[in-house]
């Protein structure tokens, strides 16, 4: 029996947290995949799980080997993926990562358009405003609005991506412009918590530096749509991405402030794993997203 399918056995075990529910998951005898894992300890010289009559646990070594087990399985599991689909076309399961405020809105397209051009991938996507860890969640592919700050990920830049701070004419009639962060602290805000520091708002002081401005408001909601629908019924300022109010602005239904005073430099990224070996899937996906907003971009431009 191969090394790597000892390996496979062994991990199985850790993660199923046991022999019997590893054998259940993989279709073999308890016995078996006992016998797997006392052959892989005997190969190496050492002991990687410590048994007793109703539980195991790792061994130093074992956690280490278990670590650096699944990065193997994964990079030759990406190399069977690579080849398979250089003979066959692109297939299989692409698990997608996306917030749900990209894609409850228009912008959240492409990945429609993307499973009618390739039938024979099957699209698994968990919709979750929350940050994920993509290879502890086992995703393939994730979509994130930010700054992008871990360098464990190869990210593919989509889209510039900006906040508009914004309010109906109505409203800044009533209520008279802000002409200075500092301003919003008296003035009813809508909070979308989606933001990394929910109600304390980043913006640009005079000397270019950030600061964190704290708000308030009768409303504090983790959708943009909810947001934009509270600031058309002039219920106060918002703060939330162009794309979500992109209508509202070219109509005037909502009017952009303090522009000169919200920082730059975020985007929208298809981020995935470090790998020698991208899957094709993956990678025909970003190429996919890449191409669309391009088109996107060039059709804005035009008009």
């Amino acid at each position: 029996m191969d090394t790597l399918t000892r390996m496979q056995a062994f991990v199985d075990i850790v993660e199923q947290q046991g022999f019997s529910a590893a054998a259940r998951k993989v279709g073999r005898s308890k016995a078996l995949m006992s016998k797997y894992v006392r052959e892989l300890e005997d190969e190496l010289g050492i002991l990687l799980l410590n048994r007793t009559t109703r539980q195991f646990s790792l061994t130093e070594a074992g956690e280490v080997f278990h670590k650096s087990a699944m990065e193997i399985l994964q990079k030759v599991g990406d190399l069977q993926d690579t080849v398979r689909e250089a003979g066959k076309g692109h297939k299989g399961r692409l698990r997608i990562s996306a917030p749900r405020s990209l894609t409850d809105l228009e912008i959240g397209l492409p990945i429609v358009e993307f499973a009618s051009a390739y039938p024979d991938i099957t699209i698994d996507i968990n919709l979750d405003d929350a940050m994920v860890d993509m290879v502890e969640e086992g995703y393939d592919v994730a979509i994130r609005i930010s700054r992008l700050t871990d360098s464990a990920l190869i990210a593919k830049k989509l889209s510039d991506f900006r906040l508009v701070l914004c309010a109906t004419p109505a409203f800044i009639e009533t209520h008279g412009a802000p002409k200075s962060p500092n301003d919003l602290g008296d003035l009813p805000c809508i909070v979308d918590t989606n933001l990394m520091r929910r109600a304390n708002w980043c913006f640009l002081d005079d000397d270019g530096q950030e600061i964190s401005v704290p708000v308030r408001g009768n409303i504090e909601v983790n959708s943009p749509e909810v947001a934009r629908r509270a600031a058309l019924a002039g219920l106060g300022m918002t703060l939330v991405p162009e794309f979500s109010i992109e209508h509202e602005l070219k109509s005037g239904a909502l009017i952009s402030l303090l522009e000169d005073r919200i920082p730059s430099g975020g985007g929208i990224y298809a981020v995935y794993p470090h790998r020698r070996h991208v899957p094709g899937k993956v990678r025909v996906f970003v190429d996919f997203l890449a191409e669309w907003f391009k088109t996107k971009s060039k059709s804005e431009l035009q008009n």
